[in-house]
């Protein structure tokens, strides 16, 4: 893994998405994450849309379990979905990140360390059933239609902070 910048912790504002989600194994995620993908700029083609970098968010993470997963795009404005692909938004806040090159299993522990090692809370609810985020993903820099070699796409990894100031 190559580290591109961070890990740090950035401010972003809420960002209007489209996507499609499915519960799905572990065993299977990224199998699924590049079929919603090909799904999803399909349905993108057929539309004049504006949009960003696609990501790979995890709603819950459930590594013995199922995974409800996400695979979506960053708009400029909010859209209507249809039967199979649904509006959205990633969250205002504060996000931990991680720019990177390859190897995201390898990017998911750096963060995590630093995230811990900054004694920095998650939004996130952990429990048996799955840890769910308030929003993890993974937004892909390079596009994976032009660039189709996993190992040289730029990812970053994100992760939402705990609002402490909220009671």
């Amino acid at each position: 893994m190559e580290i591109l910048e961070g890990p740090a912790v950035a401010t972003r504002p809420e960002q209007h998405t489209a996507g499609i989600r499915v519960v799905t194994p572990f065993r299977g995620m990224f199998a699924v994450r590049d079929k919603l993908m090909d799904e999803l700029y399909t349905w993108l083609d057929t539309r004049d849309l504006t949009y960003g970098h696609t990501f790979f968010r995890l709603h819950v993470v459930a590594m013995e379990a199922d995974m409800d997963v996400e695979v979506g795009v960053i708009l400029d404005k909010p859209v209507n979905g249809d039967n199979r692909v649904i509006p959205g938004t990633l969250p205002a806040g504060d996000y931990a990140f991680l720019k990177y090159v390859n190897h995201g299993r390898q990017a998911n522990k750096t963060l995590l360390t630093w995230i811990r090692a900054q004694n920095l809370p998650m939004d996130v609810l952990e429990n048996p059933t799955g840890d769910r985020f308030a929003c993890r993903y993974e937004a892909y820099l390079t596009d994976p239609r032009t660039e189709r070699m996993k190992t040289r796409w730029q990812i970053e990894l994100a992760v939402r902070m705990l609002d402490v100031t909220q009671g």
